[in-house]
């Protein structure tokens, strides 16, 4: 049996974060690297693959985070190198138990990662899922967002599952309309679209999770999952809605990586044939293990496999 490919897109980035006693904490973080993550931790080894879409340099520190990479089991044969660029970097302080983040990332090699059309094609068509976000877009130059997004649809077209997730940071866009025209226009090159109730209701106005799905649906997705930070969440797909309510919820250490997590043991249950609702059932179960816990990646060997 051959294997099954499951290619995440997008940009990691270099992570210093405060320790108790002042010192900086190097690691390596990204959204659709966490995602990439939990699909690694959630698939079955032995017919899967899960590779990371990514442009790094040829710096010390690109290298770290390639073998990063490759020592937890998430495959680099889609990360390029740039002769001239290397990694962003951020910093993360906490005051008062709030966190805030200082970015470097202007000259971060990830925001060309698509411009080498002929790769980008490679890799999404060997894929069986395609997962990205509006953050992989919002780093790309306008042109590159329609050249990536269109590979996307021809990967979809081709019969790929293709994913996106709508993770809404306004400072990444040019300004609000640009960023609601390009996750619209992104929307509806997906098959399924994961958008957070709360962020949505604050930029696009939707009252409900019902208008939340329904937009995204007209627009083009096949199914729109809404996530609703640990509240009742909602699919709208082909087949009706899916409404999942009374799902536990606990308080959490750390909610970073929470709706990362989530998106990646939902797609790996779907993917292994799981119906929408026992999917978002594993998502939940994933991401409320991750936000006991500090920091978007929770290790490997610890993490327990929600069935």
């Amino acid at each position: 049996m051959s294997r099954k490919l499951f290619v995440s897109a997008g940009e990691c980035m270099l992570e210093m974060a405060t320790q108790a006693n002042g010192d900086f904490r190097l690691g390596f973080a990204g959204d659709t690297l966490n995602t990439a993550w939990y699909a690694r931790a959630c698939l079955p080894h032995a017919t899967w693959d899960v590779a990371y879409f990514t442009r790094l340099g040829t710096d010390s520190y690109s290298e770290k985070m390639k073998a990063f990479f490759a020592e937890n089991g998430i495959d680099t044969r889609f990360v390029s190198a740039d002769p001239v660029r290397q990694p962003g970097l951020y910093l993360i302080e906490i005051k008062d138990g709030e966190r805030s983040f200082t970015y470097w990332r202007s000259q971060s090699a990830a925001k060309l990662l698509a411009d080498d059309a002929a790769a980008l094609e490679a890799a999404f068509s060997a894929a069986d899922v395609v997962y990205f976000s509006a953050i992989t877009l919002a780093i790309l130059a306008p042109e590159r967002r329609e050249i990536f997004v269109a590979a996307v649809k021809a990967a979809r077209d081709a019969g790929r599952l293709t994913v996106f997730d709508t993770n809404i940071r306004l400072r990444l866009w040019e300004n609000p309309d640009v960023m609601k025209t390009a996750i619209m226009a992104a929307a509806a090159s997906a098959e399924i679209v994961l958008p957070s109730f709360d962020d949505e209701a604050a930029v696009f106005g939707d009252v409900s999770l019902e208008a939340c799905a329904e937009r995204y649906r007209a627009a083009g997705a096949g199914t729109v999952v809404v996530k609703n930070g640990g509240g009742p969440m909602l699919a709208f797909g082909p087949d009706g809605f899916v409404r999942v309510d009374g799902v536990e919820k606990v308080q959490p250490v750390d909610t970073t990586g929470a709706g990362d997590s989530f998106n990646g043991g939902f797609l790996a249950a779907l993917a292994e044939g799981a119906d929408l609702r026992a999917a978002m059932a594993q998502g939940h179960a994933v991401s409320s293990q991750v936000i006991m816990q500090r920091g978007a990646l929770m290790p490997m060997a610890a993490f327990a496999r929600q069935a």
